[in-house]
Parts: structure tokens; C-alpha cells; sequence
């Protein structure tokens, strides 16, 4: 295991996330949030407190600039959440969020992020094939910040597969496409991501199952369609490939940000702890759902989620046209 890591994620365009809870949001009024929260976050982040909430040891890194940078790394170990991120000179991003729980609404509002030198990517490229000789799964997920070529993850995917790393990629536009023809073990996108990935959009079990068949075609070797109402997948052993789709309980949900991430999250935990599909997809949409009952991407309850998971409904398909 060399440095005794297990799962490294990779966190491109980290950010303070703000969110706020206002009662009966309306634009163009002044209103007094009843409720606040800040935490560290960017999906690779979001991956990583959900990893930590389920007791698996994981790294998270990526890039933090300025003197937001400087706070997601104070909140990430205020969380004891190990990180070791390269710091650049351009300053991260916050993003605010307003949730609405009256209304049911959920309002983001994303800055861009840092201006990423091509000395800065470098150094993590360095930092990553360190950080790989002691993983069993690298996790890339998020949108790049500016500066960086599309073909990054693809580029960074191709290196640590080279070195005999399983990669992993949860993004969308050119970045996925490029880096799901470098042959990542796993790709996640959301249903959204996945149409557009695939170029049509998914409006009943065929359209999602030949949306996995392509995007495996492009190089994925297994795949992962979340949703907020489970997820659709499909997975290999050995030669054989077998799809499936898991159905989330019905559940009230408070806000479903970040609901994704957790589920992909616990997705990887299970399958390294050697669990077979069914049981891997089970833990994974519980854990998603159990996430939508909680303000804060990554954050959920496991004992909701073990609670949750015998309500999820997985059902093996044939492939289409079978």
C-alpha cells in the first residue's frame, strides 16, 4: 500500500460553499436567513467527507489559492478529513447557495474560479502520481478552473492507468468526453451530463440503456447514470458486462445538492470493500438519499443510509435489443 492511503480525490475547482436557509425566497426582496452553514466544497471534497462519514481512509487534494484556499484547507481539517493541496496564487472560489424550504427551491450561484498557471498544474500532476502509489482509487470530479486544457483529466487518467492506479472521473462537457476515451475504471455523470455526453436525451429504460452502452463504447469500463431518483449502471466483471437499475426509496428531501456525490461515493466504498453489485448499488443510492435529508453537499447520516437501504429496489436488465 506504500504511503497507506486508499482513495485520493481530486479536486480541480475547490470553494467555500455558503449556504443559506431563507423562508419564502423571493428575488428582489431583503430577506434574514434563519439558518447558515459553510463548509469546504467542490465534488472532489464533497466525495471525500461523505468517504469520511462512512470510515474510509481517504486523501483529498487538488488546488486552493489565496486566502479562500487557505479556509478550505482550514475547514477540511477542522473536519479531520486529511487533504494535501498544491497552493496556487490565484484565488479560489465561493459559492452561495439559498435554500428555500417553504417553496422547496434551491438557488446557486457559482463563481469561476482561479486562473491555474501551467507551473501550478504541474506541480499537482507531481503531487498525484505520489499520492496514486498509495491509493486503491483516484477520484477526479468537478469542472476545471481557467487555464486548464479540456484534455486534463484525460491526460492525468492515461498517466496514473499507465502506473497501474483505478481512476475514476465524475465531470461534464469536453472534460468527460476527452477523459472517458482515456479509459477510466468508472464514469459517473448525472443523468444531464450523460445526455450530453451521449447527444439525446433519456426518456424511458432503452434511452438510459443505450446511453450506458455508449458511453462504455467511448472507453468507460464501467458506468454510473445518477439521478435523484437512484441511478442506472453498468458494470464488468471479467469479460461480462451487466446493467442494472436501482430505484431510491421515496423519501422527503430537504435539499438534493451534492446528493450524487455521495452516492458515487459510497458506490466506490462498498466495491472496495469487496461487496458484490447489487449490494454496491444498494449502499449507493441509500446513502444518496440519506443525503437529501441534510443541508450540505456530502454530508448524511450512515445510519439513515443503513436504514434506507433495504428500500432500494435493484433490478438486473438485458441489453437492448435482447
Amino acid at each position: 500500500m506504500g504511503l497507506g492511503l486508499v482513495i485520493v480525490t481530486v479536486t480541480m475547482n475547490a470553494a467555500i460553499d455558503r449556504t443559506l436557509t431563507v423562508p419564502n425566497f423571493q428575488r428582489g426582496q431583503r430577506h434574514r436567513a434563519s439558518a447558515g452553514l459553510t463548509l469546504a466544497g467542490g465534488k472532489g471534497i464533497n466525495i471525500a467527507r461523505a468517504l469520511k462519514r462512512l470510515g474510509v481512509p481517504v486523501v483529498a487534494t487538488g488546488l486552493a489559492g489565496g486566502r479562500t484556499g487557505t479556509r478550505i484547507v482550514e475547514e477540511l481539517t477542522a473536519e479531520a478529513i486529511l487533504n494535501d493541496f498544491v497552493r496556487i496564487d490565484d484565488e479560489s472560489r465561493t459559492s452561495t447557495a439559498i435554500v428555500d424550504p417553504t417553496g422547496g427551491s434551491y438557488t446557486e450561484v457559482n463563481e469561476w474560479g482561479p486562473h491555474v498557471s501551467p507551473e501550478e498544474l504541474e506541480m499537482l500532476l507531481e503531487k498525484l502520481v505520489y499520492l496514486s502509489q498509495g491509493a486503491d482509487y483516484v477520484v477526479f470530479s468537478g469542472s476545471l478552473p481557467r487555464g486548464i486544457d479540456d484534455g486534463f483529466y484525460a491526460e492525468a487518467v492515461r498517466e496514473l492507468n499507465r502506473r497501474g492506479a483505478q481512476t475514476v472521473l465524475d465531470s461534464e462537457g469536453e472534460p468527460l468526453r476527452l477523459g472517458v476515451q482515456a479509459e477510466p475504471l468508472l464514469v459517473s455523470p448525472n443523468e444531464r451530463e450523460a445526455e450530453a455526453l451521449v447527444g439525446q436525451e433519456f426518456n424511458d429504460d432503452d434511452d438510459f440503456l443505450t446511453g450506458l452502452e455508449t458511453i462504455a463504447e467511448l472507453g468507460a469500463r464501467n458506468v454510473l447514470i445518477t439521478r435523484e431518483s437512484g441511478c442506472w449502471a453498468l458494470l464488468r466483471a471479467e469479460r461480462h458486462a451487466s446493467r442494472y437499475r436501482a430505484a431510491a426509496p421515496l423519501v422527503d428531501p430537504i435539499s438534493a445538492v451534492g446528493s450524487g456525490d455521495v452516492l458515487l461515493a459510497a458506490f466506490v466504498a462498498a466495491r472496495l470493500d469487496g461487496r458484490s453489485d447489487e449490494e454496491a448499488l444498494r449502499a449507493a443510492v441509500a446513502a444518496g438519499a440519506a443525503s437529501t435529508l441534510e443541508i450540505g453537499a456530502g454530508r448524511f447520516e450512515p445510519r439513515e443510509a443503513g436504514r434506507l437501504i433495504g428500500s432500494v429496489e435493484v433490478a438486473q436488465l438485458e441489453p437492448v435489443g435482447n
